[in-house]
């Protein structure tokens, strides 16, 4: 035990002697992009918010309300949507910040929430369509004998109403990038987002990768999505969106409970500026052009289930 906290506290000693050290060349680099109109579009994500069971998918309330408090002093707070038109526009001259969950989780309806609703705050909150049908535990809390609520249909449908943007994240939370068949692939992230959408009687607009990592990416999911109907598609492996940047694929930084980690990754980290951007357009020549270019207008939802 004591290895592991010296080590955390060498870490952290080591992390806050870059971070401000670095202060002086952050400070000229930002200026610099707010002239040009480069600043980075910035995607973080949440997984559960409470103050039981710790585990790296849960951050306290308090270390979370301190993260909300520093945002809203330093960054525009905005929804996908915005992100992508900034993106778009090749033109974006202040630092944005877009929040989203992953999961969905009941916990986040007593503190989370209602915090970022009561601040205006927009938020996309992926779900998993089996999970919060069913009232299943997720597996990676099943593992470690900490089966936490999911959000119910009905809780669902409240936040929407209150303004939070619900968004897939799979059927099952599978790994997709190890999932090549087709048919499986497609209920994963077209059906299962279909089925959300008629449960909530809302739009579906964006999805998320679970893990979404690069070994978790897939491209023929980038393409299904697309086809579908998404207007865009989050993964979770690190790395800024800059003006002119691919907008149907957002990349995102994990909010870890560290303030001090997330002003590091948010304010520019010049190491961070080197994560290649997942490739999906290699396989197909032409999508390079079909995402890339601005469409005149978002798509509304992802295309509703037929009915007999």
């Amino acid at each position: 035990m004591w290895k592991q906290q010296f080590t955390d506290f060498a870490r952290k000693t080591l992390l806050a002697g870059y971070y401000y050290a670095d202060q002086p060349r952050r400070c000229w680099s930002a200026r610099r992009r707010a002239e040009q109109g480069s600043c980075p579009v910035s995607v973080i994500f949440y997984h559960r918010v409470a103050d039981t069971y710790p585990n790296d998918w849960t951050i306290s309330t308090q270390r979370f309300a301190q993260q909300n408090d520093w945002l809203e002093r330093h960054f525009e707070l905005i929804s996908l949507a915005e992100a992508q038109a900034r993106l778009r526009s090749r033109c974006n001259r202040r630092p944005a910040v877009a929040i989203t969950f992953d999961d969905g989780y009941a916990d986040n309806c007593h503190f989370a929430l209602p915090l970022l609703i009561r601040r205006r705050i927009p938020v996309t909150y992926f779900v998993t369509t089996r999970h919060i049908l069913n009232t299943e535990p997720f597996p990676h809390d099943l593992a470690r004998e900490e089966p936490h609520k999911p959000n119910t249909i009905d809780q669902l449908r409240e936040l929407a109403a209150d303004g939070i943007e619900i968004g897939a994240h799979t059927r099952s939370h599978a790994d997709l990038g190890m999932l090549h068949n087709q048919q499986a692939l497609r209920d994963e992230v077209v059906t299962a987002g279909e089925e959300m959408q008629a449960a909530l009687g809302r739009p579906i607009r964006y999805f998320a990768f679970p893990y979404g990592q690069h070994a978790n990416l897939n491209a023929a999911v980038f393409h299904m999505a697309y086809d579908a109907g998404y207007d865009g598609v989050c993964s979770a492996y690190g790395g800024y969106n800059f003006p002119g940047d691919d907008a149907f694929h957002l990349q995102r930084f994990h909010a870890d409970p560290s303030l001090l980690r997330l002003k590091n990754w948010l304010t520019v980290d010049r190491r961070w500026l080197k994560t290649p951007r997942f490739e999906y357009n290699q396989c197909d020549p032409g999508m390079a052009d079909v995402i890339s270019a601005s469409r005149s207008a978002p798509n509304a939802a992802i295309k509703p289930p037929e009915t007999t």
